[in-house]
């Protein structure tokens, strides 16, 4: 199963295990069972403080669960063969079961140990799936830490039984106690958050009793991790706050022109954007979604930014850098079948429609590119651009026209996704040369239209345009003293992460020119500026 390079690594890491666990695996007669064993064969292989079992007795099979060896109980099993994308997980799951510490914060840590109540959770992922990792490690870490907690990780594309029976259409989805518990990713402090009533209180407390800040940043994708480096090189104290760290990257599956990173994804870039910050000593607030912003005409002469759970924080100056998320097509039916049918990324949930019709909605890079992959992987795709021609590069269009279950309508607008009431069964759409209305069967829809900027929290506030960007000078400076903006939130063209990134490096030196010239009293970092 695994290559020597990939042998080579695994065992430096598994030289971290300091506690002896079992693997137990239930196993059938099935090729995917007989890969598991020869994985878990592998793995026992690497270190004497693990061994394996195939006398398991778990109704799902093939699957295997790690048992400490005389520690407290642990409930964690794979209903899986956990490579591509989860092969992390898999690696991370040997090391907590086998004692080695976490690198999560000390109070999220103590949060899952103090759940009192039982759950028991099930996660459906892909391989394929750049989302599901985040939500697998989660679950996995408080199945270890928490003996009140157990979690099955199960590939959808192994148990698609499973999968047909509870109309499962999109990944991760995350089942409690049998009941649907969420779909699409989720870190391990949002999960606790939602199990911990409590949570939402402390982390207001939290925020209310910060110091203002020099420089606060709103949102922490490129832009945001550039502007927090370069802010806090100037030795001011720098906070920045995002409702998800890495923001629309965690959702981009390979990044290529990232000058001087040859080849990456964007969950590693988002962890390596994280880990930059982190080393200069910014103040970092995750799961933070803001909700309003004061000027310091109102808010004597500090910026305030107040949050959904009722906190807020204070700053000299602010850097808005909130990016953009998915556009939808604001038709009827995609509201109600998102997640049942409808889809916005391919990667994470074209293998749940293998064989079945689907279609994509947009005729531009995304949109082509999402067809092109699904037509490996489908039955059929039809592709529905609005305008008379495919706005993508040629040589994807090129490629599209060439593949043989692919139809591209052109001139074609969506007017409703149909449903049977549980799933999508097909789309209606109008010929716009023509006038006519026609129908497809399809299983799937994936829409890829581009983005909408994360503004709606600022109108009235700060300038807009008509499109909903933040609008900013060649500073990065918006209409409100002292608050910059950056990244694909503003009215800088061309959507791109190293464009981005060097936004949100020009808003900070932008904020930092700000904070010398208008010195404010009774904050002690202004001393050293």
């Amino acid at each position: 199963m695994l290559d020597d390079a990939l042998l080579s690594q695994l065992k430096a890491y598994l030289e971290r295990v300091n506690q002896p666990f079992v693997v137990t695996a239930s196993l059938d007669d099935s090729e995917q069972a007989a890969q598991m064993r020869t994985l878990l064969e592998q793995i026992a292989g690497l270190s004497d403080k693990i061994s394996v079992r195939f006398d398991g007795t778990d109704a799902r099979r093939p699957s295997f669960a790690l048992e400490r060896v005389g520690g407290p109980a642990q409930h964690l099993r794979f209903a899986a063969i956990p490579l591509g994308h989860e092969f992390t997980s898999l690696v991370l799951a040997l090391l907590w079961t086998g004692g080695h510490p976490p690198k999560v914060e000390p109070e999220t840590i103590e949060a899952i140990r103090q759940l009192d109540s039982d759950y028991r959770f099930e996660v459906y992922m892909s391989l394929s799936c750049h989302n599901c990792p985040d939500v697998v490690q989660a679950l996995s870490l408080m199945a270890v830490l928490n003996p009140r907690v157990q979690t099955v990780v199960i590939d959808g594309a192994l148990y698609q039984d499973e999968v047909e029976s509870r109309q499962i259409m999109a990944v991760p989805t995350v089942y409690l106690n049998g009941e649907l518990f969420g779909s699409g990713r989720m870190d391990v402090a949002e999960i606790v958050a939602r199990l911990d009533s409590g949570s939402a209180e402390r982390d207001a407390a939290r925020l209310n009793a910060q110091e203002p800040y020099d420089v606060l940043i709103v949102g922490g994708g490129p832009a945001g991790a550039a502007a927090a480096v370069y802010a806090a090189r100037k030795g001011i104290r720098v906070g920045l706050a995002a409702e998800r760290f890495g923001g629309q990257v965690n959702d981009t599956l390979a990044i290529e022109n990232y000058i001087s990173v040859l080849a990456t994804d964007g969950p590693k870039f988002a962890a390596a954007l994280e880990s930059h910050v982190r080393e200069y000593g910014v103040d970092l607030l995750n799961q933070q979604r803001a909700e309003k912003l004061v000027p310091a005409e109102q808010e004597g002469g500090l910026i305030a930014v107040e949050f959904a759970h009722g906190g807020r924080l204070q700053a000299r100056s602010v850097i808005l850098s909130t990016g953009a998320r998915w556009r939808t097509v604001n038709v009827p039916g995609e509201a109600e079948y998102r997640n049942k049918g409808v889809a916005y990324c391919p990667h994470c949930d074209g293998p749940l429609f293998k064989g079945k019709r689907v279609s994509v909605i947009g005729g531009g890079n995304s949109g082509v590119e999402a067809a092109i992959d699904l037509a490996g992987l489908v039955a059929h795709v039809t592709l529905l651009e609005f305008a008379p021609e495919l706005r993508a590069d040629a040589v994807l269009v090129s490629r599209l026209r060439s593949l043989p279950n692919v139809t591209i309508l052109t001139n074609a607008q969506t007017t409703e996704i149909t449903g049977d009431g549980s799933k999508v069964n097909g789309l209606t759409y109008t010929d716009r040369a023509t006038g006519e209305s026609h129908h497809l069967a399809l299983e799937g829809v994936f829409v890829q239209i581009g983005l909408v900027p994360n503004t709606e929290w600022l109108k009235g506030v700060v300038e807009l345009s008509r499109f909903g960007e933040i609008v900013v000078d060649a500073k990065g400076q918006t209409s409100v003293p002292g608050v910059m903006a950056a990244g694909d939130a503003t009215t800088v063209p061309y959507k791109q992460i190293v464009i981005a990134a060097g936004d949100g490096a020009k808003a900070a030196l932008a904020a930092f020119d700000y904070l010398i010239r208008t010195p404010l009293p009774r904050l002690a970092s202004v001393e050293t500026v």
